[in-house]
């Protein structure tokens, strides 16, 4: 089954899934889409971010994808049930396997997830988290301006870090021993998160988790490529495709060689 996996966000936050992608699973072709032109989700109602969603799938399978991640913790809160009815491919959403590393990893019960303001006010985190450990603690903190600063190219500076500090200074009233990344744009920042929080808490990002359940998947039902495939890996945004290739590149890491412009509904 040599077909892509396609995997989107609403920007660039879902390379930071794309880039454990490439290591740990290195036959498989990727399909992604970057929604920048409609960047950030996050402010957004349910209804559109679930249309937007829907319309980014919808693309995704016409290009023959065998299995969907919704690299975008705002796109899974508001719509991952509406996509699973939607398509009968495998869909993985990424909330549910960083909730469920975060419950194994704190040893203190105190968990802080940290993501968009519609992720948070979702309290999807919070539920799932509660589902594995019943009796945690979780504080919920929206970092509004972490989605605009990674899809500026802008990820130090002193601007990055008196924002950083401002949201995360919260952690030092509380026993939090664990903290998600709950956005897939956040791992960009991962220095200066770290920075402004010190050494002593754990940082679950949960792009590992979310391909080692997409692994399982795959394995599964009998859809991982072939050993010695040669993957091919192809991009698109709803934006400029050129200012993607070029930030795309220096935040994965990774030549981008095929990205195209769509359209899409405004």
């Amino acid at each position: 089954m040599s077909e892509p996996v396609g995997i989107f966000d609403s920007g660039f936050g879902g390379l930071t899934v794309v880039r454990r992608f490439l290591t740990m699973l290195p036959e498989e072709s990727i399909a992604y889409f970057g929604d920048n032109a409609r960047v950030p989700y996050g402010s957004r109602t349910q209804e559109e971010i679930q249309a937007f969603v829907l319309e980014v799938a919808e693309f995704l399978v016409g290009q023959g994808v065998k299995a969907l991640v919704v690299a975008c913790n705002t796109a899974t809160a508001a719509a991952l049930p509406a996509l699973q009815g939607a398509f009968s491919l495998p869909v993985v959403g990424i909330i549910e396997p960083g909730a469920r590393e975060a419950a194994l990893a704190s040893h203190t019960g105190e968990i802080a997830v940290i993501g968009t303001e519609f992720t948070i006010s979702s309290g999807s985190y919070q539920r799932a988290i509660k589902k594995y450990n019943p009796r945690a603690k979780v504080y919920g903190q929206a970092c509004p301006l972490f989605v605009p600063f990674v899809e500026m190219g802008k990820l130090s500076g002193p601007e990055v870090e008196a924002a950083a500090g401002e949201y995360l200074s919260f952690l030092a009233n509380t026993a939090v021993d664990t903290l998600v990344l709950g956005c897939t744009h956040y791992p960009h920042l991962l220095r200066v998160i770290r920075k402004v929080i010190g050494p002593d808490i754990k940082i679950v990002d949960p792009a590992v988790a979310t391909v080692v359940t997409l692994r399982e998947i795959l394995r599964e039902r009998g859809l991982l490529a072939p050993a010695g495939t040669v993957p091919k890996h192809r991009f698109y945004t709803s934006a400029d495709p050129e200012h993607f290739r070029r930030l795309g590149q220096q935040l994965l890491g990774f030549p981008m060689e095929h990205v195209e412009q769509v359209p899409v509904r405004k």
